[in-house]
């Protein structure tokens, strides 16, 4: 698990106070996302996975520019899911060779766009197909394409299911053999296959399950194939520890798993690389939230601090929108690291909705107006996710350091 360093009372952040880089950067609220613990928490991945497994960044886990230009570095390609993300990863320098455009509904010109700069598709509905072979017969080049399969299987355990039973993601599997042969008759270069059964999983052996019976669904696919299978992507669903009592993925057991695998595509598919796609696992734990508490106020007993931040910029944290049985993020006040939790608050943002809630009934050091409250494993599906136009309040800012 990746940790922030303290000394004192502070947080240090990239090697400076917590509190010296509020006064830097002249505002609260903001996300701060550290580039060390983005390289450190890469490195670790690469030393325990087998050589060979290539490693995607999902950039809609984060789509700063800076944090894609750091990850560009650090992974084997970069996937998008709209041709803004795609046009931010080919500015910070991705190889469009290595990059892949998934989503439902990609708009015609969407699609144009990936053909002209060569990346390639995960197409999910035969809809896409004509306009691929339209695009492809009037820049002079052809289509790169995959097919994003919905298999008939779920990751247990999964935050979020992505595919399994009916899903606008993805051509069901029983359908694939027939939208292979359409992709064929239309001259489109057919690569591989794209299976992404779930998100946000802690249990190694429901990811290696996952996996093993992705390869075999692909395997069996490729049967029906136009051409031999070059690029496997097995997905992600690696999960980060959020709550209480929550333990960081133990990857001996996938990387085990995922060598097995990788010796039976060299006999069964020897034109094929293994890919995982991974977002949140990459760069949640690098990540900060950072508000500053405006007003101290007690309400019959209880005490809540009301911070500049909140539901507007950090959806998550806050139980997006209710939608969810809400579990406190880690929280802490990063200017009172030394002091004992003496005392049960709520953190609650400026809106006008009980919605606004950061954290719940938290045992915290006793806070005052202008201390830093922080909320960790901030690093995935923040500011970009979260609605910053709602009630009219200021934005926040994002910064990598």
């Amino acid at each position: 698990m990746l940790q922030f360093r303290t000394e004192g009372p502070d947080l240090i952040v990239a090697g400076q106070p917590l509190r010296a880089l509020a006064a830097s950067l002249g505002q609260t609220p903001f996300y701060v996302y550290d580039r060390a613990l983005l390289q450190q928490r890469s490195q670790a991945l690469r030393a325990a996975l087998p050589a060979g497994i290539q490693v995607h960044y999902a950039m809609k886990a984060n789509p700063l520019p800076a944090v894609v230009a750091c990850m560009v570095g650090l992974v084997d390609g970069i996937d998008v899911a709209s041709a803004g993300e795609m046009r931010v990863a080919l500015a910070q320098g991705a190889d469009p060779q290595h990059m892949s455009f998934a989503g439902p509904g990609k708009r015609a010109e969407e699609l144009r766009a990936a053909v002209e700069a060569g990346v390639l598709v995960n197409v999910e509905s035969f809809r896409e197909l004509p306009l691929l072979a339209q695009a492809s017969q009037a820049l002079g080049r052809p289509a790169r394409v995959a097919v994003r399969v919905n298999p008939d299987f779920e990751l247990k355990g999964s935050g979020m299911r992505m595919g399994g039973g009916p899903k606008q993601f993805g051509v069901d599997a029983e359908e694939v053999p027939r939208l292979l042969g359409e992709m064929g008759r239309l001259g489109l270069q057919f690569e591989g296959f794209h299976l992404f059964a779930g998100s946000q999983n802690l249990r190694a052996e429901a990811i290696g399950e996952a996996q093993r019976l992705s390869y075999e669904l692909a395997l069996r696919l490729a049967a029906d194939a136009p051409a031999p299978v070059r690029h496997l992507n097995l997905g992600g669903g690696f999960g980060i520890p959020y709550f209480p009592g929550e333990q960081p993925l133990d990857l001996a057991p996938v990387a085990a798993n995922l060598a097995e695998l990788q010796e039976r595509a060299g006999r069964d598919m020897p034109e094929a690389h293994l890919v995982l796609e991974l977002g949140r696992y990459l760069v949640g734990e690098a990540g900060l939230y950072v508000a500053r508490v405006l007003d101290r106020k007690v309400s019959r007993g209880q005490v809540f601090l009301v911070t500049d931040g909140g539901l507007h910029h950090h959806l998550a944290a806050s139980g997006n929108f209710g939608q969810v049985i809400r579990k406190n993020y880690p929280v802490a006040i990063g200017n009172r690291m030394d002091e004992p939790a003496t005392e049960s608050v709520h953190v609650v943002g400026p809106l006008c909705t009980p919605l606004d809630l950061l954290a719940e009934r938290m045992s915290l050091p006793a806070a005052q107006e202008g201390d830093l409250v922080v909320v960790y494993q901030s690093g995935a599906y923040g500011a970009s996710a979260s609605p910053q136009g709602f009630l009219g309040h200021p934005g926040c800012l994002e910064v990598l350091v």
